[in-house]
Parts: structure tokens; C-alpha cells; sequence
């Protein structure tokens, strides 16, 4: 087992016989080549994003793409959202590039990732050249947090809250129980803003030894083609992570929009997204249940803007839903999954009734 227990380290698999999971295959890839006349719940964006005002001010921004770009006002916006000096931001192309700072600028000698999650923190470790250790959460347990899972030697760990593809939010107090002194806490927060009043955040918090994190803003505001997040850490650790960067990594209409979306207006927006995310949340996880007599489990409470299921069969459930116009996420490229793991995009309850409809024939397909 490729797991941190207890103090005992056992590093995970070689990159090929690691090989079972496939850490660069992202939800993206279900809806590529032909794809794109598919139902999307394959990729964690906000559909029908970026919203039009959003798109207006990006528009605006392409007058001064003559200029280098100056990220100090987009810089200065998101540390005063977040209430914290700007030296103790960095504005990243994407939550991804920070994974790949994280990797090649921090000099650790243990680190461990916490699955099932994002795979990208794990990929970044690899490539870098870092043995990376697993702690792999169960499904009889929730795929909640024991801290004590985590071996005493870690020296940078790295979890999502809530975590992707589980959609478990885990109590701030327990992901604080892995800070101590020395050791670098990286917590993806690329979803939170999904969660209504960021419960459980810990975004702004300077009080946590070792703490980073990382937000995303592709994922609410439908940027990922434009690609904008930023880390929250100690200036001395910013400092480093800036320093491993290429010069002007942030492009001038992705810092617009960053300044832009935390405005008050876009703040405001967000949390009525988060509120309409939860309904429609709510009512696919009811559609889910009705399946519980088919063998169909999911993967409760879910906190996240995705859903996790198990079910037998769900290879050919995924291709019979592909034939039938949807797309949805496989599940055995995250650690700690196997086949018959899919995580679905939460729509809307037009599209979710239309899913629904179709997985009743997708699964009486697979059935044979």
C-alpha cells in the first residue's frame, strides 16, 4: 500500500507502476476530441459562466496588451479580500502553476498527499523529483480527515477542502490539527467559494503555522481558458514561490479579471451561486438515492459543487451515457478509486432531470 500511517513511510509507486492511475487525465479530456456536443458534467465549471459583465471587463483590458503586465492592483484587491497584507499574496496562472511552484521551489524532504483529491499537487511532487507519500482516505469512513493518518516526519502536506473528486468538507479545526512547526500545510481551496459563507474556509488565516493556500478562479467564473488563481502564505514563502516564477506569469486580461472577481459585486454574486449550487446539489443527490436499489451509492454529505457515486459497471454506464449525449467524469484516476467511481458536475434541475432519465437507461444498457 502506498500509504502514511502512524509513522510509517513507505513510498508510493514508480511512475510506471503507478501507471493505474493516470494523474494528468482531467475531466476536460471527457469532453475533447468530439465531445462538444455533450451535457458537460465531466468538468467542475459553473455553466454559463463567465457571466457577461465579466467578459466585458476582460474585453476592456485587451487595449493595453502593448504594456507588460502590472499585477499590483489585482494583487492588492485579492489581499483585501482575504483581509491579509499583499506581500502574503502571489497571483498565479491558475491553482495548477502553484502545485508546480510548490514542487520546485520548497525544499522538502517528505511530502505527503492526502487522497483521493486533485491530482495535479501529486504530478507537480513527481515531476519535480519528490518521492510522494499517500494517505488514502476510505469510503467506510466518509473519506473524512484523521490527522493522525499523516506520519510525524511529513514536512509538506497537501490536502483539498472541499476536496475534489470526494466533495467532503472537512472541518477547518481538524485540517489545523496537521500544522506544526516546520512543516509546509498546502490546502486547496479552489472550491470554497462553492460552499455558502466559505464555512470551514481557512483563506486569510495568518495564525496557522506552515499554512498555504490555494484558490482557483476559473472554477465559479468559468475562466479556466483564461487561467487566474493565487496563493495565500508568509511572506517568506511567497517570496520563494515568486521567485521560481517566469517573469509577468499572469497575463493583463486574466489580472483584470482577478480584480474583478473579488469586487463586492462578484463576492456578492458568488455567494448567491453557492446558494443555487446547494438546491441543485440537493436535488440530484435525491435523484441519485432513487438508484440505491440498482447498487448505486453516493458518496455523503457532499459539500462541493460534484458529486461522487459507486457503482458496478460504471465503465460502460460512462460510455452508454457518453452514446446518449452526457459526459461524466471516470473516477479510477484519482488514488484510492477504482472503476467504479464516476463524479458528476452539479446542473442545473433541467439538466439534472434530463441526466437522471438517461443514467436510468444507461444503467439498464450496462446491465446487458
Amino acid at each position: 500500500m502506498d500509504t502514511t500511517t502512524g509513522g510509517t513511510r513507505t513510498p508510493m509507486r514508480t511512475e510506471r507502476d503507478g501507471a493505474q492511475h493516470d494523474l494528468r487525465h482531467h475531466g476536460d479530456a471527457e469532453v475533447r476530441d468530439g465531445g462538444a456536443g455533450l451535457t458537460d458534467l465531466a468538468v467542475n465549471v459553473r455553466a454559463d459562466t463567465p457571466p457577461a459583465w465579466l467578459r466585458e471587463v476582460i474585453a476592456e483590458s485587451l487595449g493595453g496588451l502593448a504594456a507588460y503586465p502590472d499585477g499590483r492592483a489585482a494583487r492588492a484587491a485579492v489581499a483585501e479580500r482575504h483581509g491579509v497584507p499583499a506581500e502574503r499574496v502571489l497571483l498565479t496562472a491558475g491553482a495548477a502553476e502553484a502545485f508546480v511552484l510548490l514542487a520546485r521551489a520548497l525544499k522538502v524532504r517528505r511530502p505527503v498527499v492526502v487522497h483521493p483529491q486533485f491530482t495535479e499537487p501529486e504530478a507537480a511532487l513527481r515531476a519535480a523529483g519528490h518521492v510522494v507519500d499517500r494517505v488514502l482516505l476510505r469510503q467506510a469512513d466518509g473519506f473524512r480527515l484523521d490527522p493522525a493518518l499523516v506520519s510525524q516526519d511529513a514536512d509538506l502536506v497537501v490536502i483539498g477542502n472541499p476536496t475534489n473528486p470526494t466533495s467532503v468538507l472537512h472541518p477547518a479545526s481538524v485540517i489545523e490539527e496537521l500544522a506544526r512547526p516546520g512543516r509546509v500545510l498546502v490546502v486547496d481551496e479552489a472550491f470554497m467559494d462553492a460552499v455558502p459563507g466559505e464555512r470551514e474556509a481557512l483563506a486569510g488565516r495568518t495564525d496557522v503555522p506552515g499554512l498555504v493556500v490555494l484558490r482557483s478562479l476559473t472554477k465559479t467564473w468559468g475562466l479556466a481558458g483564461l487561467r487566474i488563481g493565487y496563493v495565500l502564505a508568509d511572506p517568506g514563502t511567497i517570496a520563494q514561490l515568486e521567485r521560481a516564477q517566469p517573469l509577468w506569469p499572469v497575463s493583463t486580461p486574466a489580472l483584470a479579471a482577478a480584480q474583478a472577481c473579488v469586487s463586492p459585486r462578484a463576492l456578492a454574486e458568488a455567494a448567491h451561486a453557492a446558494h443555487r449550487v446547494t438546491a441543485d446539489r440537493a436535488h440530484l443527490v435525491a435523484g441519485l438515492r432513487e438508484f440505491g436499489p440498482d447498487g448505486l451509492h453516493v458518496a455523503e454529505p457532499a459539500e462541493g459543487p460534484f458529486v461522487l457515486v459507486r457503482l458496478a459497471r460504471a465503465a460502460a454506464v460512462r460510455r452508454h451515457l457518453r452514446d446518449l449525449g452526457f459526459a461524466v467524469r471516470r473516477g479510477d484516476t484519482f488514488p484510492g478509486l477504482d472503476e467504479e467511481w464516476l463524479r458528476l458536475a452539479v446542473r442545473d434541475r433541467v439538466t439534472v432531470n434530463r441526466f437522471l432519465q438517461a443514467l436510468d437507461r444507461a444503467m439498464a444498457l450496462a446491465q446487458g
